[in-house]
């Protein structure tokens, strides 16, 4: 099979690499029909997250069964199925909460050296009946894919934001998850959302889906426009040093700062005493995926949750690096790139 990998340099290729082996018999094999370049991807080329051989990558995908084990209950051979970017064990006392990341052998994601990439003609799942779900009618592709994380992941930051009905909510980071955590704002009952981001292309996207858009820092928008007492809540979806500084500037006394942006491997210089004396609370979190698909879904099929528009380009999976090299602009009029195979 086909496989897009990255390398200790950085360098994106599409590799053939052996088909993979049914991992267990509660696993199985799909054949992925659209995955999906996720931010995060973007910390192996830029050099964030040492790896020491090339790496299969990609965790965002939908495709067709192929192959299940004997214990598989909840799909069968031929269903179209979205995968869950996050790996849990599907048994544990945490799986059971639906949150892979409080699975209690750690979780795991898809191509991030351990389980294979999303980004390929084939993928083995383990614990199938936990990572995968049939496609709903009513959803298509492009939501499918942003199901397996990005709007998970927007949707969570939002939820965990403690954002009042008819309050002031700042999201740091225009990318794919921030837009989806803007929506997920409005949607929640923030009266006004201030998107910042450098990148005017990406503030467009915010503002056509109702949010207000502006360039960084947060603090000096969020400041000027509530009479200097700060956002509800602020939402970072980018994860730096920086970002969490105006995160931190950005909230009123009281607030809340929800973090999904991921930062690089750096310690960050937490200002606790300032966070004490403003009562603040702080909240990061690895999206529970399979926690948000019962509420998501509805949302979507009903349309009162609407994500058109955040993916801008799809390119076959041979022009995968072409692909990388858009998504790594982040200034060529590109916001979330689908690859097929």
């Amino acid at each position: 099979m086909r496989a897009v990998v990255v390398d200790a340099g950085g360098t994106v290729r599409v590799e053939n690499r052996a088909d993979p082996a049914l991992p267990g018999p509660d696993g199985a094999i799909i054949e992925v029909t659209a995955a999906a370049i996720c931010g995060s991807d973007l910390h192996f080329l830029e050099g964030h997250y040492p790896i020491a051989e090339p790496v299969s990558i990609g965790h965002e995908a939908v495709g067709v069964v192929r192959d299940i084990g004997p214990e598989v209950r909840t799909v069968a051979v031929g269903d179209r199925v979205l995968v869950s970017s996050v790996a849990g064990c599907g048994r544990c006392a945490g799986c059971a909460t639906h949150d892979p990341v409080r699975c209690v052998s750690g979780p795991q994601i898809f191509g991030s050296g351990v389980l294979g990439g999303a980004q390929a003609d084939l993928m083995a799942v383990p614990a199938a009946d936990f990572q995968v779900l049939r496609i709903p009618d009513g959803i298509d592709t492009e939501a499918a894919l942003l199901l397996t994380d990005n709007l998970a992941t927007g949707w969570a930051a939002a939820k965990r934001a403690d954002i009042p009905v008819g309050g002031t909510v700042a999201v740091i980071g225009a990318g794919p998850v921030g837009q989806c955590a803007a929506r997920s704002a409005l949607l929640l009952g923030a009266a006004t959302v201030f998107v910042i981001d450098p990148v005017e292309h990406r503030r467009d996207h915010a503002a056509a889906a109702g949010a207000t858009p502006a360039p960084p820092p947060a603090a000096a928008t969020v400041l000027e426009a509530t009479s200097g007492l700060g956002a509800d809540a602020v939402i970072d979806a980018v994860g730096t040093d920086t970002t969490l500084d105006d995160a931190l500037a950005a909230v009123r006394v009281g607030g809340t700062v929800s973090v999904v942006g991921v930062h690089d491997l750096a310690p960050y210089p937490f200002p606790a005493l300032v966070g004490l004396l403003r009562s603040l609370t702080i909240r990061l979190t690895t999206a529970p995926v399979q926690q948000t698909w019962p509420e998501l879904i509805p949302l979507l099929r009903s349309r009162r949750l609407d994500v058109s528009g955040i993916f801008t380009a799809t390119l076959p999976l041979s022009a995968a690096a072409d692909g990388y090299a858009a998504a790594m602009s982040r200034t060529g009029g590109h916001l979330k790139i689908q690859l097929t195979p």
